[in-house]
């Protein structure tokens, strides 16, 4: 049993309150609200909607998400000398508020477009603070923040790491600002959450980043003492009626931090103001508490800050116990009877020792965060999570060339398995309720997935769901963003909205498989696979159930060739991806799959710690970054004393972000069946990431 405490040592925060946090303090004890007219960008409409911008920011050559992320980072780090371990963002948006501005001047030159991908927020951190370890991102709509604060927290208890900068962030953009619009979620007065007269949400922006470390600082800010995920399995943007997810997320938060209900003084309610989404947390809330401590939500105040909401939630909950100050329900002038609740009309002073934040979002995912005075409560006991990979249960993949038996038939022979599988035959197998308003990129994931579980042979369902993109919905992100512009603004598609956000069709398999666990999607580019890997081996315990581990991408005509840098503007388009249906416990004959290396930045150690008896290395360099990919391979190989062959995947699989998972599924493919043409003496395959990043996931048989 492992009992290590999560301190906060820095906090960093910028918001419609204030751009550090004596601003926000103050902002909050004096019950101010940051909401007004969207003054950020032109709009056609006849007059702005209320929003929540930041103010006074200090610009840069950089997309606004990386100049907030860059902003509290360095609050943050303020007080530590020494680079971070891991950078773990969540943020929806990326350098998408720049994409849109350059889409809009016909722009057509791909170094315009070289941050739009989320992943490059993350990696932008990482390289100011020269941290050399992970950089992920995160991304399950408005509880991004939320879920990156707790996959740190998992690696700093399993000891993965000493210190993690970690948090969200995400700024306002066309897409949000009418996107929320379209699904008439936006109160045309202001947000006001759990009022009786509420209509909506206000759409807002921010960001905040918390140091973690396991390391006792000098005088820590507070503990992130639990967490607790959920995926409601209900529906693409609408909450579960009765809050279950809410209720589920909360509960095991409690449970993780080992706390009861009486334990906790405060509560910072997710509260949008959107009526069925106040209607569902206050019954999760009534369920799990007779008696509720005081509550408010602060996006009366905030605004709804999406990806960022989560952290900046968290931020508050830590100034709440620093101060003794229990936040406002701004906004708030008669309660709804219904809700049976009664939030707090004004600021409270008294003291707080522990505080439960929750973080809702598209696709059902819910997020729940149990913060605490430092040193107060005892170290929740733990058991940390194994070390030694994941076993495959069943595979599958999709590419030009076919589905699992036709992909891997060509790349066995060397053949290319490039270009695009049509819609028809992607989505042969699925139920056509299931899919009837879906694009590509979920038809491909929920092909991948039930294909997956078919071919495992089991009963056994996935509760969770790790899933990896490079550059996520582009069909509806296109769509919408296309329809925007040639309708003046005024007719953006509802559909299309939700169905951008990157974990849609995370969302989408687990209502397919009414997957309630944990349902994370990473987007590290090219490495999203192994992102989605990484968290499922940090994510899951010793006696969690069976899991989906995945990564997609779809190529699109007009979006790929901007925004990926190894795709070439002649070159055939290409897309897939590949799924395992795995699990935590070790069964003989199967293959596990374990993730050697997962490194920002490539040095020596790195190299030696690879270092062992492979029969293959399958080696993905992306186009982009072919030189440094092959000296970085050489200087792997140096390494090695048995010289194994390498297949370079990529030429065979054509370039797209998620190739490396087909790849994957090509290891696990020889393992179970071997092929003449790649002898197995040792019973090991190495897949290699390299590039700008330098990852190593090693497959054998138990």
């Amino acid at each position: 049993m492992n009992s290590t405490k999560v301190y906060i040592s820095g906090l960093g925060i910028l918001s419609a309150l204030g751009n550090d946090i004596k601003a926000t303090e103050q902002a909050l004890r004096e019950n101010r609200s940051g909401i007004s007219p969207l003054q950020l960008f032109p709009v056609q409409q006849q007059s702005p909607l209320p929003t929540a911008e930041v103010t006074n920011l200090t610009s840069t050559s950089l997309p606004r998400t990386h100049t907030l992320a860059l902003a509290a980072a360095k609050q943050a780090m303020s007080c530590s000398p020494a680079p971070p371990d891991a950078v773990i963002l969540g943020t929806t948006t990326g350098g998408i508020l720049t994409t849109e501005q350059q889409l809009a001047a016909g722009e057509k030159n791909p170094d315009k477009y070289k941050y739009h991908g989320l992943s490059t927020v993350a990696q932008t951190v990482a390289e100011q603070y020269e941290c050399t370890g992970k950089a992920f991102t995160v991304s399950t709509a408005c509880s991004s923040g939320a879920v990156a604060l707790t996959l740190a927290m998992r690696m700093l208890q399993a000891g993965e790491v000493t210190t993690v900068l970690a948090g969200g962030v995400d700024s306002l953009c066309y897409l949000t600002y009418y996107g929320f619009h379209s699904l008439q979620l936006v109160d045309q007065e202001g947000s006001k959450p759990f009022d009786i007269k509420r209509q909506g949400m206000s759409v807002g922006e921010g960001s905040a980043l918390l140091l973690l470390t396991t390391d006792r600082p000098e005088k820590p800010l507070a503990e992130l003492s639990g967490a607790g995920l959920s995926c409601d399995a209900y529906h693409a943007a609408a909450p579960h009626p009765e809050g279950a997810g809410a209720y589920l997320a909360m509960h095991d938060a409690l449970q993780d931090g080992q706390l009861s209900t009486e334990d906790i003084d405060y509560i910072n309610l997710h509260g949008t103001g959107t009526p069925d989404n106040d209607l569902a947390e206050s019954k999760a809330i009534r369920r799990l508490f007779p008696t509720p401590p005081p509550l408010s939500s602060v996006k009366g105040a905030t605004g709804h800050s999406l990806a960022a909401s989560g952290a900046i939630e968290a931020a508050i909950a830590t100034i709440a116990i620093q101060s003794g100050l229990l936040p406002a329900n701004t906004g708030l002038q008669q309660t709804d009877p219904e809700l049976h609740l009664q939030p707090l009309i004004q600021a409270k002073e008294q003291p707080v020792a522990a505080v439960l934040s929750n973080s809702f979002g598209f696709g059902g995912n819910n997020a729940s965060l149990l913060l605490t005075k430092a040193d107060l409560f005892p170290a929740p006991a733990h058991t940390a999570s194994k070390s030694d990979g994941l076993t495959i249960l069943g595979k599958s993949c999709i590419t030009g060339a076919g589905k699992l038996a036709e992909s891997m038939a060509s790349l066995l022979q060397n053949k290319k398995t490039g270009g695009q599988l049509s819609t028809k035959e992607i989505s042969a197998t699925l139920p056509g309720k299931n899919i009837r308003r879906l694009k590509r990129y979920s038809r491909l994931a929920l092909a991948l997935a039930n294909d997956a579980f078919t071919d495992s042979g089991t009963k056994q369902t996935p509760e969770n769901i790790f899933m990896g993109t490079g550059w996520g919905a582009l069909s509806e992100t296109y769509d919408f963003l296309k329809k925007l512009r040639e309708t003046n603004e005024q007719f953006p598609s509802p559909i299309d909205f939700v169905g951008s956000v990157h974990n849609s069709a995370a969302g989408q398999i687990a209502i397919l498989f009414n997957a309630q666990g944990a349902n994370i999607t990473s987007s590290g580019g090219d490495y999203s696979f192994e992102q989605a890997l990484n968290t499922a081996e940090s994510m899951l315990s010793n006696s969690s159930p069976a899991a989906f581990v995945l990564s997609v991408d779809e190529g699109h005509p007009e979006f790929s060739t901007l925004f990926d840098p190894s795709i070439e503007q002649a070159a055939e388009l290409a897309d897939g991806g590949g799924c395992f249906h795995l699990t935590r416990e070790q069964i003989a004959g199967k293959v596990q799959m374990h993730s050697l290396c997962y490194q920002h930045k490539a040095t020596a150690d790195n190299f030696k710690k690879i270092a062992g008896n492979y029969d293959l290395i399958l080696a993905g360099i992306p186009a982009a970054y072919r030189e440094e990919g092959e000296q970085q391979l050489t200087d792997c190989l140096q390494e090695m004393e048995n010289k194994p062959p390498v297949l370079r995947y990529r030429e065979l699989t054509g370039e797209f972000a998620s190739a490396s998972a087909v790849a994957a599924v090509m290891a696990v493919h020889l393992l179970e069946q071997e092929q003449p043409l790649y002898p197995l003496e040792n019973k090991r395959i190495l897949l290699l990431g390299l590039g700008n990043t330098l990852c190593a996931t090693s497959f054998s048989i138990l």
